[in-house]
């Protein structure tokens, strides 16, 4: 199912402090290269790297999938991860200021993604 896919997609850019994760769903738009375009940004390259290097890993584990290419790997300034319909943008902020793939694709429906809350447990104590 997609809306799960695009989940854990977005909750490991979240892991690894991801910025302003946003979804776009570019089913309904004629031409489009893809279904989905998950964008998110870092706050260096290292960051970026890593965002990248978990989505991988959890997609991987969580879900069985590789990506079908990457881009971008080598310098951390923007990442590209396509897995076919969907495909994620890891953006160096100032790239994704600059580039503002946001504004490029604004008819299409985009959803912002937000850590999860954990719920915490009410189990009491019951060692009196």
């Amino acid at each position: 199912m997609i809306t799960h896919d695009l989940r854990v997609l977005a909750d490991a850019m979240l892991d690894k402090k991801a910025q302003n994760v946003t979804g776009i769903d570019l089913r309904s738009l004629d031409g489009s290269i893809t279904d989905f375009f998950m964008i998110c940004n870092g706050s260096s390259t290292t960051n970026v790297a890593a965002i990248a290097d978990n989505v991988i890993d959890k997609m991987r584990e969580e879900l069985g999938r590789k990506p079908l290419r990457t881009q971008g790997m080598e310098n951390g300034f923007w990442i590209i991860l396509d897995y076919g319909d969907i495909v994620a943008h890891i953006f160096l902020e100032e790239y994704r200021d600059f580039y503002r793939l946001e504004d490029l694709w604004a008819d299409a429906p985009h959803k912002v993604y937000k850590e999860r809350k954990v719920k915490k447990s009410t189990k009491k104590d019951t060692d009196e």
